[in-house]
């Protein structure tokens, strides 16, 4: 244990030297010679005025939009005056993970270059390209924005994104630890609510509900299948979601997603129809110190495994997630408590762990984590430290 503890300050007091040296700022604070933390708190974690920036297409209502652009004499060309590109880079180091009983030196375990901004009026994009886990780099988000059509609240996205994106962004959380109900896959289905091909119609009423719809491919973002499709079948999924402000500091929802997909029969060249349809719900409870997130998902597929009789898997989880800032937005160190549960007639699907979460801002753009995660079901402990930062 005294060895255990020892190397953990080692590396710790590593990290801290490593990143001390890093004193950038990210493109969209560039552009707008503006804090992080006007948007995020911390980052990457979006506050509600970091959310209406981004579904304002990284535009701020109240800054000359046209002095950003290039004045080429033709009115009818739009050219960034300045290319917007950050970097995220990201390292952990690891013990006991999958209770293997050693140390793993991650570092890094992502690295990002991510780019975005108005294109012109109304009209937004934003793209990364990833190293991660070492394997070979791949484009993940990458969608381009019309806001504000026809002159209404309705926004138009097409292009490759997470279907869980308009309930709680996976790529924003502060732990290391998932978003588990997000990932889920029953037997040989490919479906699931991260990353996708589709568009998406957002609305917002005068009431402050927001509608919104995806239509998606249901096969994920991988490589063009051999009819030189992304979608491998000819079936097109839905998502929906209703979000209603009950409170300056509730927000509730309500989600419901339905499809088909091809679901191939392994070993052999067969393939059989899988329906899908999922409903949820959220919740956002947030005060000046405390913000509760709480997602719950029943999905139902009625022949994940491809077999010429269908069999039918059920499966249910969501999660809680507790974030506490002791000065709120100008907080330097924060806490946060995740709890993850999933149970499925699938049963390597089934997982329950607890999460605890602690984070230390050497600058509003370098974070120092610390994080330990409780496997519930196998009764181990495994637990990271490391460092996020974005410049």
């Amino acid at each position: 244990m005294k060895k255990i503890l020892a190397t953990t300050i080692i590396i710790v007091a590593t990290v801290i030297i490593v990143a001390g040296d890093l004193f950038a700022i990210p493109a969209f604070a560039r552009k707008y010679n503006m804090s992080c933390k006007t948007c995020h708190s911390p980052i990457p974690y979006l506050k509600p005025y970091g959310n209406e920036f981004a579904a304002n297409g990284f535009v701020l209502k109240d800054k000359d939009a046209p002095r950003y652009f290039v004045q080429t004499g033709d009115d009818r060309l739009s050219l960034i005056r300045d290319f917007p590109l950050a970097v995220r880079i990201q390292g952990y180091v690891t013990y006991n993970e999958e209770n293997e009983e050693q140390f793993d030196i991650g570092t890094p375990s992502a690295f990002k270059i991510m780019s975005g901004g108005s294109i012109t009026k109304d009209v937004s994009y934003y793209a990364y390209y990833i190293l991660e886990s070492g394997e070979p780099g791949k484009i993940e988000d990458a969608w381009l924005m019309f806001n504000n059509m026809f002159g209404s609240e309705l926004d138009l996205t097409v292009g490759q994104f997470q279907v869980s994106d308009p309930i709680f962004k996976r790529e924003l959380r502060l732990t290391n630890e998932d978003y588990i109900i997000y990932k889920v896959r029953p037997g040989n289905s490919m479906i699931d609510l991260t990353y996708d091909r589709g568009v998406t119609f957002a609305y917002t009423l005068p009431t402050s509900t927001d509608l919104v719809l995806e239509v998606v491919n249901g096969s994920g973002i991988g490589e063009l299948y051999s009819n030189n499709l992304f979608d491998r079948d000819k079936y097109k999924n839905l998502m929906g979601r209703v979000s209603q402000a009950v409170s300056e500091n509730l927000r509730v929802g309500a989600m419901g997603y339905y499809g088909n997909e091809m679901v191939d029969q392994p070993d052999t060249s067969l393939s059989f129809k899988n329906g899908i349809w999922m409903i949820g719900g959220d919740a956002t409870l947030e005060s000046k110190l405390f913000e509760l997130n709480v997602q719950y998902v029943y999905r139902n597929d009625d022949n994940p495994y491809a077999m010429q009789i269908g069999k039918e898997v059920k499966t249910q989880g969501g999660f809680a997630e507790l974030i506490f800032r002791p000065d709120g937005d100008e907080s330097i160190w924060y806490m946060v408590a995740l709890y993850n549960h999933v149970d499925s007639d699938d049963n390597a699907l089934d997982y329950k762990s607890i999460a605890g979460h602690i984070g230390y801002l050497l600058r509003r753009n370098i974070r120092l984590v610390g994080e330990c995660v409780y496997d519930i079901d196998n009764e181990y402990a495994k637990f990271n430290v490391g460092f996020v930062t974005a410049f």
